[in-house]
């Protein structure tokens, strides 16, 4: 069977091969119908383009990179959903690569991944957008890099991320309205920002409602689900027990769920816990978890398509976003006993 080529579909099509790349690279200069008939040629013809060849063409290896270090599996994967979305959109490929480096070692870390695998462009997933000293190694290889769930903004590269101090804010505003005054708070791991930004909302939230913050009901936790354990042992053990627990991310929160129910509490009724980014276990423990739902994937899938789109034509302007959480009420939250 002969192979089906760029040249074959364009002759089919009655377009030049240039348009055919066009419209294979997703570029913006196509019109609609010109687009559709294209595509429907590729269809027709079972068209699959040749990476290597398409590469070769364009000086390109048409692979986004996508760098994390994460303690949480379902943040990661869900990371992959929106990044592996996006590339498939615009025919790339997504390099995974986790990275436990810190400081001269993620840098060299992070130039030997460049060199051997001629990555396109790079995703910083939390906590590497906020790394200076990353940030500024891409700059001054001229690497174009997006940044998701990242605290910089005013700088000149691709950003989306989510307000996660408003959304802390409303999660222990919702425990507040239930009559909660001594709301207990695990951090999660110290280098990522939303960290610093989650605990900013918690805090005024109380400050908000005139409730005295005290130090002794902050723990500090990691992000993982071990983390939320060893929290909460600290957290039941105190006297008099607070009353509600929010936990900054959902896995702790969950931690948090088990040892109260192993100590025989009753989860609201004894004590209420919350916690954040409406990960899949906050839907499938009992009593279904209150959180925030962060929008993870949309998150990830906007920041590759803009980095997709700016190795694509540059934009002279970088494209940068706030998207909104939202407040999920769940079981496990409710009015508090008097």
């Amino acid at each position: 069977m002969k192979k089906v080529t760029i040249n074959s579909v364009a002759s089919h099509a009655g377009v030049s091969k240039k348009t055919v790349s066009r419209v294979l690279n997703n570029e913006p200069n196509v019109s609609a119908a010109t687009r559709e008939k294209v595509l429907a040629v590729f269809k027709e013809l079972d068209y699959t383009p040749n990476p290597i060849a398409r590469g070769l063409a364009q000086n390109r290896s048409f692979i986004i990179g996508c760098l994390y270090d994460n303690p949480s599996k379902s943040y990661i994967t869900r990371v992959q959903t929106g990044a592996l979305a996006a590339c498939q959109e615009n025919n790339y490929n997504l390099l995974i690569h986790p990275c436990e480096c810190r400081g001269e070692a993620l840098i060299s870390n992070v130039e030997q991944l460049l060199q051997t695998s001629r990555l396109d462009g790079i995703v910083l997933t939390p906590p590497f957008g906020d790394f200076p000293e990353l940030v500024e190694f891409l700059t001054a290889k001229k690497v174009p890099f997006a940044r998701v769930a990242s605290a910089i903004l005013q700088d000149e590269s691709i950003s989306v991320r989510s307000n996660d101090e408003q959304g802390a804010f409303e999660i222990t505003e919702h425990l507040i309205s239930l009559g909660h005054k001594s709301i207990a708070f695990i951090k999660g791991h110290p280098d990522h920002s939303a960290t610093q930004q989650r605990f900013k909302g918690y805090r005024r939230a109380l400050a908000d409602h005139n409730i005295e913050f005290d130090e002794r009901l902050v723990e500090e936790g990691n992000f993982s689900y071990h983390s939320g354990v060893d929290s909460a042992r600290s957290i039941l053990d105190l006297s008099p027990r607070p009353t509600a627990v929010f936990a900054s991310n959902d896995y702790m929160a969950a931690a948090v769920l088990k040892l109260a129910t192993q100590r025989q509490l009753r989860v609201p009724d004894d004590i209420s816990i919350a916690g954040f980014d409406n990960a899949p276990i906050a839907r499938h423990i009992w009593p279904g978890l209150t959180t925030i739902a962060q929008p993870v994937e949309e998150m990830t899938k906007l920041a590759v398509t803009q980095l997709i789109n700016h190795i694509t034509e540059p934009q002279e302007q970088p494209f940068q976003i706030t998207l909104e959480s939202r407040l999920i009420t769940r079981e496990s939250t409710a009015r508090v006993n008097q």
